[in-house]
């Protein structure tokens, strides 16, 4: 590939390492030229490794514009990619005049980059922040500033996140740390000492006032404790009269500006990061190279590097008790310190290493030009509609598996999700994404689209409304007339109680749907009772079988916050408040009992739609005389179904913890409702199903008895194997119908 890179030229810390790092191991294997809009250290650096560098001063934009257009009509780059906010102007420049894909990196919260100068953040603050909106696509810095991004309207669908990467092959060995701080700072430490350091620039963002008041705390009750600080800054003034203040003075060390700082790190026991944001810094890279045990605030994606209490700590910004803590528990325990350096060094050569950057990067450009290079009259969207937006946990896996499904299709057409939140949709799926009932929108999506998804779960029917269900019908209609195809998608059918509306729904679907497939048998029997027989029919499965859980590790550490111990023995309830629920509530609460008299299990309650599904656990809860716990916030749709796998057994009402359950090959128990759970369960040959107006602590108890057994293991197994074979055909289907689409 042929790529044109940008940068400001005064680049240092994270970005210049990035940038550099990047570009020399891109040059290897691609034709990369490098622009740098500054003269100095950094392209006389680039030019001494032998880089093909450009210095064009930033006097003037629009000469650096002219210069740069010049270049790229000598170069012809398949890729434009900046850095940094004169290189995004620029680019935006240039843009306008080239039709090249223009992407930029966002490595730091650009409304943050001038904190604590008002004159830079509203000159160049604001002129970059505009430029950015004219870019052709985004790479931030982990996955938190993509977040960012798309919360400020940035499209999610030109978005590719990229993690900085270091070569962890070479870190210092034998150093003499006393002599080398010794001869730089002119300080003498003990042999015993415990030395802390931070390298990061002194100013508002890094929030170093933190980090001194943590480490003061700390120090009192641990005096062999040493922070040393390696960067320079407005703050500094501040900072020292901070220690002083506390008391800490001669415990701190201010370095100034450390360049090179690996025989910085290779002295330090703990590496610290106390900023207020970040995306995904290079010196807690640099400190677990050289064996640092790290503690650092939640900023960026420092919690996708550290698994906090296994490999790390991690606290929220400005919770400087909390550093504290941390601290203390490094600094009283040598050998937790080295364990976890231990841990977080094989997690990040793994992970986040120089080699898995440079492959993520030229992945990304691929991406970027095969995107670009599409069509931008091409018919090949894809719309999804169903129950989305409500908070509902089972709806939302519904729609996650779909959007999985769809990009393992084709991973660059675009997709528009029809949700009742429209903003939350677009952060959590990265989609386009549009309000529910805003029908013309729906309509001019549907003129690009070449598939319509009807998505998942009982959409058709009318128990809980009559318009809703003319409304998806609507949809339906609508999309097969502005030429789409249409399918209906690993769905649930009825009931559909009122003849008109039995009537409604057998002439559209009739009409409008290509593809129907099904999440069980007796909807199959519905269609047929309502005279539905000109669409493709087709036994499928619910598409959240193909989720995964959260991890191992994740799961205990979710709930070890939330006071529940992770490695208990518990029995799973999935509970949802309907009629004649009030009526058993002591038939369950006897069976929860004498599962935890006779088992040793412990109740554990799971919603699936928050905060609804609170009431009915709150009210069974206060009627236990066992022990119970209770999830009270809103889980992830991974952490959710990695929580119900770790159940002995699991009795539901909702469908989607009886489904999550039972993918997961757990045992389940369910309560029905509901024609869709009767469907479910009869689908997956499961035996332990009563109507919920007749449970009783009778039928419940032989069923526990049953699950707890092991007897149903094997049976279990085998059916979550059934049930991901057979979804395969919701995808199978979609692609067939993407393949007949009108171009």
């Amino acid at each position: 590939m042929r790529i044109l890179q940008m940068m400001g030229g005064g680049d240092v810390g994270g970005a210049k390492t990035h940038i550099m790092t990047l570009v020399q191991a891109l040059s290897k294997q691609n034709d990369v030229c490098l622009v740098s809009f500054r003269d100095g250290p950094f392209p006389t650096e680039a030019a001494a490794r032998g880089l093909n560098v450009k210095v064009y001063e930033y006097m003037n934009p629009y000469t650096c514009r002219d210069k740069v257009l010049a270049l790229v009509d000598e170069f012809q780059p398949e890729v434009i990619h900046c850095h940094g906010s004169k290189a995004n102007l620029v680019g935006a420049m240039v843009r306008a005049k080239r039709k090249i894909p223009l992407m930029t990196t966002v490595h730091s919260d650009y409304r943050l980059d001038y904190m604590g100068s008002p004159f830079k953040q509203y000159t160049r603050g604001t002129l970059n922040a505009i430029a950015l909106r004219f870019m052709d696509f985004y790479q931030p810095v982990a996955d938190r500033m993509a977040r960012t991004l798309i919360s400020r309207g940035f499209d999610p669908e030109r978005m590719c996140v990229i993690y900085n990467g270091m070569d962890f092959t070479e870190p210092i060995r034998d150093l003499d740390r006393a002599a080398y701080i010794r001869d730089t700072w002119q300080v003498e430490i003990a042999p015993d000492d415990i030395l802390c350091g931070i390298a990061a620039r002194l100013t508002a963002v890094k929030d170093i006032f933190t980090c001194i008041r943590g480490f003061a705390g700390a120090v009192k009750q641990e005096p062999r404790l040493r922070l040393f600080l390696a960067g320079d800054g407005e703050d500094e003034p501040k900072l020292r009269r901070l220690a002083a203040d506390l008391g800490i003075a001669n415990r701190v060390t201010f370095c100034g500006w450390v360049s090179p700082v690996d025989k910085f790190f290779a002295s330090m026991d703990i590496n610290l990061l106390t900023s207020v944001s970040e995306t995904f810094p290079y010196s807690i890279l640099e400190g677990i190279r050289e064996g640092c045990a790290t503690i650092c605030s939640d900023v960026g994606g420092m919690s996708e590097l550290i698994d906090t209490g296994e490999n790390g700590f991690i606290f929220e910004p400005k919770d400087h008790e909390a550093l504290t803590k941390y601290l203390l528990t490094f600094a009283r325990d040598p050998e937790k310190r080295r364990l976890f350096a231990a841990r977080l060094y094989e997690k990040a050569d793994r992970e986040f290493s120089l080699r898995t950057m440079c492959r993520t990067q030229e992945e990304n450009y691929r991406m970027v030009i095969r995107r670009f290079a599409r069509p931008k009259n091409k018919r090949d969207g894809i719309v999804i509609c169903g129950a989305y937006g409500k908070g509902n946990a089972g709806d939302d896996a519904i729609l996650k598996a779909i959007v999985q499904e769809m990009r393992e299709i084709d991973p660059d057409r675009r997709i528009t999700v029809m949700s009742r939140r429209p903003r939350e949709t677009r952060l959590i799926y990265r989609t386009g994404a549009i309000y529910t009932f805003r029908i013309d929108q729906v309509l001019r999506r549907f003129r690009h689209a070449s598939l319509y998804i009807n998505g998942g779960g009982s959409l058709m029917q009318d128990v809980t409304s009559t318009r809703s269900l003319r409304y998806y019908l609507l949809t339906l209609d609508q999309a097969k007339r502005f030429g789409c195809k249409v399918m209906m998608y690993g769905c649930g059918i009825g009931p559909i109680n009122k003849l008109g509306n039995r009537r409604r729904a057998a002439r559209t679907i009739n009409r409008a749907v290509d593809i129907i497939t099904l999440r069980d048998d007796l909807s199959r029997g519905e269609l047929t009772r309502m005279g539905i027989v000109k669409p493709d029919i087709r036994l499928s499965a619910d598409p959240t079988i193909i989720l995964k859980p959260a991890s191992a590790a994740a799961v205990s550490d979710t709930l070890e916050k939330s006071g529940i111990p992770p490695d208990g023995k518990y029995l799973g309830f999935g509970l949802r408040y309907w009629k004649g629920f009030d009526d058993v509530i002591g038939e369950v609460v006897q069976a929860a009992e004498y599962a935890y008299q006779k088992h040793g299990l412990i109740p554990l309650f799971v919603p699936i739609e928050y905060p609804s599904d609170l009431m009915p656990a709150e009210i069974l809860g206060s009627k236990l005389h066992c022990p119970y716990y209770m999830l009270t916030e809103r889980q992830s749709i991974e952490m959710t179904i990695g929580i119900l796998a770790r159940m002995k057994a699991v009795i539901g009402i909702r469908l989607h913890s009886l489904m999550f359950s039972a993918a997961a090959g757990v045992p389940v128990i369910g309560m029905s409702y509901d024609i869709k759970v009767d469907g479910f369960l009869k689908y997956i040959g499961n035996r332990t199903c009563i109507q919920l107006r007749e449970v009783t602590a009778k039928k419940l108890i032989p069923l526990i008895d049953e699950c707890v057994s092991g007897a149903m293991d094997s049976e279990v197994r085998q059916t979550a194997a059934m049930l991901l074979e057979r979804e395969r055909q919701n995808p199978a289907a979609a692609r067939e119908l993407i393949g007949q689409a009108k171009k």
